[in-house]
């Protein structure tokens, strides 16, 4: 045996590279990695998007798009022997059993047209041979140990029906049905709230403690990578710029893009915030019900009261940030605002009541109520270049605008975010996720809105583009005098953005205050079970949640 074979090393990856082939060209993703995963070990690959930490990961198991993808050298030496090269029937007996992966968008990876008692008892039925009874029995234990309630009503359902953090907890029941030896873990809290961010890691941990299973943890959140890995590669540009035990990296990084990625953190503070400013909108006790029909003649039995008797009151120039958990009602009190979904209660617009306008009386104010979408990717459309993107919105507002004008207003926005002009000639597949988002920004300011719906625009981005988003931001609110509605569940961001915060549960406000008040004191449990979790690295190093 290999000396670097030690009893207790799971995986040894050897010189990987990988290229993709494209229209006849060839592109390297990844070039000579070398790292190992001991047993009961978390090993952490961290680098923003791009990096190649996915494609290594997905190397393991061979699951990249092949023959597109190719490994010009290199191997993955599991029990000594080598997964690339390995007869597939061999790899798929690995995969899924002694190795399985947690991929980072469980909504995608779930199929949409079976249950979840159905998919999870497919690795089961496929790996131990089990009969429908016993893997049925299996999967309800299996839910009952990561955490979802009422696991036994669940049983049945399709994932559309279960939330982000109980479908990511569906993903993790999956991977550790045949309890393996290595779990790979690809971005498992990108998209979660920060409460059930931290109870998804806990279960982690305690699971991998309990199973004495080794992990390979996939982010670009640092946080998590401190909390959860005894070792970290930091990577970049397919290679590993760094690597050492977690502490020393963090203590004392030797590397320059280390050092960059650890000072990436949203930072600063939000525009002062004048309160004579006129007020841009509000609302009073406003409420968003959606009826509970049942029954052959579809009878009202109930209502799901998803806001219920918020006011708010947003000026020129102020960022109002609303917080909290998937279900609170986020959201939902921006569509209601902005009369996109049917609400009650008074909605003044510079003064102007717009309660009860149909969708013909709001088109007039819709150049100046934009929204930023929480998924750039998604409310881009692919069939169009970025230019008829950002210019649809001219077309529909002025139709009297001619094509050079259009183009010179599209060529204006995009260079307020940081594009260049000749980037509206390109689709959104061409762009990264920050340049995306960067886009969609573009599209909302085209039309030199007073007030934006800012939804989540950052929770999907790395922490070195979330810091050059929020810099984006702010510097359109100072040049615009724009009012803001920022809705999110990360509270870095929001302390970075926000003057005056709103935290939401079940549709109510619990809490609400100047932003620098709230942050420092906060009042309610609730508030501050969000706060903790959210700043934990910090409160356990005994710093200030405010500083």
């Amino acid at each position: 045996m290999n000396p670097s074979e030690t009893i207790d090393r799971l995986v040894d990856v050897r010189n990987l590279s990988v290229d993709f082939r494209s229209a006849g060209k060839t592109s390297s993703a990844v070039r000579g990695v070398s790292f190992h995963i001991d047993k009961g070990e978390t090993v952490a690959i961290v680098g923003e998007s791009g990096s190649g930490k996915t494609v290594s990961a997905l190397s393991i198991l061979r699951l990249l798009p092949y023959p597109t993808a190719s490994h010009p050298s290199g191997e993955v030496r599991y029990k000594g022997e080598d997964l690339l090269n390995a007869p597939e029937p061999f790899v798929r007996k690995i995969r899924g059993d002694r190795i399985s992966m947690i991929f980072q968008e469980p909504m995608t990876s779930l199929n949409p047209l079976h249950t979840i008692v159905k998919q999870v008892g497919e690795v089961l039925q496929l790996h131990r041979g089990m009969e429908d009874d016993e893997a049925r029995a299996r999967v309800l234990e299996l839910f009952e140990r990561v955490g979802i309630q009422d696991a036994e009503k669940r049983l049945e359902s399709f994932p559309h029906q279960l939330s982000g953090g109980q479908r990511q907890r569906v993903m993790i029941a999956m991977a550790l049905a045949n309890e393996p030896e290595l779990l790979i873990a690809d971005e498992p809290t990108t998209a979660l709230d920060v409460t059930v961010q931290a109870q998804i890691l806990e279960l982690l941990l305690e699971l991998k403690s309990e199973l004495n299973m080794g992990m390979l943890l996939i982010t670009h959140d640092l946080g998590i990578v401190r909390k959860m890995a005894d070792r970290v590669y930091v990577m970049n540009d397919g290679v590993f710029v760094e690597d050492g035990v977690t502490e020393e990296v963090f203590e004392r990084p030797r590397h320059d893009y280390t050092r960059h990625l650890l000072n990436a953190e949203p930072k600063g503070d939000p525009p002062a915030a004048d309160d004579s400013a006129p007020v841009v909108l509000e609302s009073e006790n406003l409420k968003v019900w959606f009826p509970i029909k049942k029954g052959f003649l579809r009878k009202t039995v109930g209502h799901v009261k998803a806001v219920d008797g918020v006011s708010l009151a947003i000026r020129a120039g102020q960022t109002v940030g609303v917080v909290g958990e998937s279900g609170s009602g986020k959201t939902t009190l921006g569509l209601g605002l902005l009369r996109l979904i049917s609400s009650e209660g008074p909605i003044a617009y510079l003064g102007n009541n717009i309660e009860g306008f149909d969708s013909n009386s709001m088109r007039p104010l819709r150049k100046d109520l934009q929204i930023v979408f929480q998924d750039p990717y998604g409310s881009l459309s692919p069939r169009l270049s970025v230019g008829q993107i950002i210019g649809e919105g001219l077309r529909i507002q002025n139709p009297d605008m001619d094509f050079v004008e259009r183009r010179a207003r599209v060529s204006r926005a995009l260079g307020e975010v940081g594009l260049e002009e000749e980037h509206q000639d390109r689709y959104p597949h061409e762009f990264s996720g920050g340049q995306r988002q960067r886009i969609a920004v573009a599209r909302a300011m085209v039309l030199e809105p007073k007030f934006v719906m800012l939804d989540e625009p950052t929770s999907a981005l790395d922490m070195s583009v979330q810091a050059q988003i929020v810099d984006l931001l702010r510097d359109l609110q100072r040049s615009h005098d724009l009012a803001y509605l920022f809705i999110s569940h990360d509270l870095k961001v929001v302390r970075a953005l926000s003057n005056y915060v709103i935290v939401m549960r079940a549709g109510k406000v619990v809490e609400e205050g100047h932003a620098q008040d709230l942050f420092a004191n906060p009042k309610t449990d609730y508030t501050k079970a969000l706060l903790s979790a959210a700043f934990d690295l910090k409160v356990r190093e005994g710093s200030d949640v405010a500083t």
